[in-house]
């Protein structure tokens, strides 16, 4: 052997003891890669840089040098790829231990959700008017001008139409439904008497918003159709729901009115719950609480 030959097995024997003593002391994928770039690498690995010197030896040494290089090679990227797999396995196992969980913890309660207020009333009203044999029903928001006011007998000159009270989506056609009535004639439609129907719904009205008004808000109605029906029927079904809704102990007051809609018309009135007729600033000290004159 030459002395060519046993400096170029030395520096390979110091590379391969280097290289290996290196990868012992990696612990993550991205030193594992940094090393096979420097021993391992096409372009500048240190053994790719000692393949690319053959070329200057004499043919004699060339093959001998050649396999003790690749021989180098294959042992190195051996071991390459036993550390690839263990860093593997190491950080899957890190990964699910960061995971684990401890099953003799208590569990994570989660905050019970409540019903919006409007569809607790809801709620209230439909469960009110159940009682008392009703049946809730319920229609389109989107309505034709036949329903929401042919059928009700407003003609077409009535002043409901004004377009400073609804919304039309086709004018004199469609629209976004002035009051929950429609349902009634939709109702009558399909069933024969008696009837007890009771419709809530949103409405739409084209008004000026302030703070008591909006131009969406929601509407309730009954529908009694029976033999020998009165407006005694009529008050004991709205005095039943003021009680039912606001309270038992509740006045009330049922007394006629003038309304063009309707007739016969009445008007209904309830104490106020707070100050039980007293008067305060929850009813404003509105006149029914002033006189207190109320059916027992």
């Amino acid at each position: 052997m030459t002395t060519q030959q046993t400096e170029q097995h030395q520096a390979l024997a110091a590379l391969r003891q280097r290289a290996t003593a290196e990868l012992e002391s990696i612990t993550s994928t991205e030193e594992l890669e940094e090393w096979r770039t420097q021993y391992l690498g096409r372009e500048r690995g240190e053994l790719s840089s000692v393949l690319k010197g053959l070329g200057t030896l004499p043919a004699e040494e060339r093959k001998a040098i050649g396999q003790a290089a690749n021989t180098v090679k294959s042992e190195l990227e051996g071991l390459l790829e036993a550390c690839r797999q263990e860093l593997r396995a190491s950080e899957r196992a890190t990964a699910l231990e960061r995971e684990r969980l401890d099953i003799t913890l208590p569990g994570r309660t989660h905050p019970r959700g409540h019903l919006h207020p409007l569809s607790q009333v809801a709620c209230d009203v439909v469960r009110a008017m159940e009682g008392m044999g009703f049946q809730l029903y319920d229609g389109p928001e989107v309505e034709t001008d036949y329903y929401n006011f042919q059928a009700l007998n407003m003609p077409t000159d009535h002043p409901a139409r004004d377009m400073q009270d609804t919304f039309w989506v086709v004018p004199g056609q469609v629209l976004l439904r002035t009051q929950t009535s429609p349902m009634q004639i939709r109702v009558m439609e399909h069933m024969r008497p008696p009837v007890r129907a009771v419709v809530i719904g949103k409405v739409y009205r084209n008004e000026a918003i302030d703070a008591s008004h909006e131009a969406v808000f929601h509407q309730v109605e009954g529908l009694l159709i029976d033999e020998e029906c009165t407006m005694a029927n009529l008050r004991g079904v709205v005095e039943r729901f003021a009680r039912e809704m606001f309270g038992a102990d509740r006045k009330v007051r049922f007394r006629p009115s003038y309304f063009p809609f309707t007739e016969p018309s009445a008007e209904f009135d309830m104490d106020c719950m707070a100050c039980k007729g007293a008067g305060c600033r929850v009813c404003k000290h509105c006149s029914p609480c002033r006189t207190r004159r109320w059916a027992r």
